[in-house]
C-alpha cells in the first residue's frame, strides 16, 4: 500500500496528521491554536515560521541576498533563486544534447563538446591522478573532487538546506535533500518510468536495466552496479568491523545497523504504526507489523500455497512438510 511506502512517526494530537520530522510537526501545531508567532517589526504582520518572516522583512529593505550563479539576477528568497536556476539547467541540457561532441576518446569512443573535458576523461585510463591531498596523501582526477575531499578532514558542510538547516559536503547532495521537501522527481528512466531527485540516482538506476556493472573490487574483482554497493562490498575484506557502540563494544559492519543497535541503549522507538500507535525500534519490523492490519501475506509455501505476513513463520512451516516426507 502507498500509505505506508514513506513512515511518519510524528502524528498531531489535534488533527492526527502524521509527520516524517518532529520539527515539521512542531512547525505545524500552531495552525490549531490559530498562532503566528513571528512577527514583523515594521508593519506587524505574523508569520506562521521563521523562515516567511525573514523572507517578508527583505521586502521591506529591498535586499536581494539570493544571486544567480549565471546571469547575475537576484532574489528576495532562496526559493525564487531555486525556480529561476532551473530555466538556465534546462536550456544547458537541451543545448548539450543538440551539440555536435567533436572530441573523442581513442580508447572507449567516448565523445565530448570541449576537449578539456575529454583530457580529464583520458586520465581514467592512464590512472593520472595530479591533485593530492596534502594530509593524507589520497588522490584525484579532478581539482574539484580534491576539494569536496578536504571536507572529509576539516567536517566543513558548507550547504546548507534552508528548509530543514541539514547541512552537506556536496552542493549535489544538497540538490538531491532539496527533492525531498519538494516531492520533485526531474529525472525519470525511459525504460520503467521511474523518477528521481537527482541525476546521479537515475545514471545508478539505469545500470539495473543494462545490466552494466562499472564498479570493480580491486581486490577480488567482484562488480557492481553502483558505487554504494561496492562500498559496502569493501568492508567485507576489512579484517574488523568499522562502527563499534560506545556504550557496550559491540561492533557492525555497517553504520545504519550500528544505528539501530544503540536505540536498544535509548529505548528509541522511532518507527511508529499510524493506524494503532505501536512503536518499533527498526522500520522492518514496523512494516511486518502493517501487515497485520492490511491483511498482506507475502511469503507463500510453495508445497500447499499457504501464505505467511512474515518469512520466518514460512520457514517454521516448511518444516512441517519435511518432516511429512522423512516418513514416507
Amino acid at each position: 500500500m502507498q500509505v505506508h511506502s514513506a513512515i511518519k512517526s510524528h502524528v498531531c494530537v489535534r488533527g492526527f496528521k502524521p509527520f516524517m520530522r518532529k520539527n515539521d510537526l512542531v512547525a505545524h501545531t500552531p495552525i490549531h491554536i490559530g498562532e503566528n508567532p513571528h512577527a514583523c517589526d515594521i508593519c506587524n504582520k505574523s508569520f506562521l515560521r521563521k523562515r516567511d518572516l525573514t523572507d517578508h522583512i527583505q521586502m521591506h529593505i529591498g535586499e536581494k541576498p539570493h544571486i544567480c550563479d549565471m546571469c547575475d539576477k537576484s532574489f528576495t528568497r532562496k526559493r525564487d533563486l531555486i525556480v529561476h536556476t532551473r530555466t538556465h539547467r534546462n536550456f544547458m541540457n537541451e543545448r548539450e544534447r543538440t551539440q555536435e561532441k567533436f572530441h573523442e576518446c581513442f580508447i572507449c569512443n567516448k565523445s565530448f563538446t570541449e576537449k578539456r573535458t575529454l583530457m580529464i576523461h583520458m586520465r581514467i585510463h592512464t590512472g593520472e591522478r595530479p591533485y593530492v591531498c596534502s594530509i593524507c596523501s589520497s588522490s584525484f582526477i579532478q581539482k574539484y573532487d580534491l576539494r569536496v575531499h578536504m571536507h572529509s578532514h576539516t567536517g566543513e558542510k558548507p550547504y546548507v538546506c534552508d528548509i530543514c538547516n541539514k547541512s552537506f559536503k556536496q552542493k549535489r547532495y544538497l540538490a538531491a535533500h532539496v527533492g525531498i521537501h519538494s516531492g520533485e522527481k526531474p529525472h525519470i528512466c525511459v525504460l520503467c518510468n521511474k523518477s528521481f531527485t537527482h541525476k546521479r540516482y537515475l545514471v545508478e538506476h539505469v545500470a539495473i536495466h543494462s545490466g552494466e556493472k562499472p564498479h570493480i573490487c580491486n581486490i577480488c574483482n567482484k562488480s557492481f552496479a553502483q558505487k554504494r554497493l561496492l562500498a559496502e562490498h569493501i568492508r567485507i575484506h576489512k579484517e574488523r568491523d568499522l562502527y563499534i557502540c560506545d556504550l557496550c563494544n559491540k561492533s557492525f559492519k555497517h553504520k545504519g545497523s550500528l544505528k539501530v543497535h544503540m536505540h536498544i541503549h535509548t529505548g528509541e522507538k522511532p518507527h511508529t504504526c499510524n493506524i494503532c500507535n505501536k512503536a518499533f525500534i527498526r522500520k522492518f519490523d514496523l512494516l511486518a507489523h502493517i501487515r497485520i492490519h492490511t491483511g498482506e501475506k507475502p511469503h507463500v509455501c510453495d508445497v500447499c500455497n499457504k501464505s505467511f505476513r512474515q518469512q520466518h513463520h514460512l520457514v517454521g512451516h516448511m518444516h512441517t512438510h519435511t518432516r511429512e516426507t522423512s516418513y514416507i
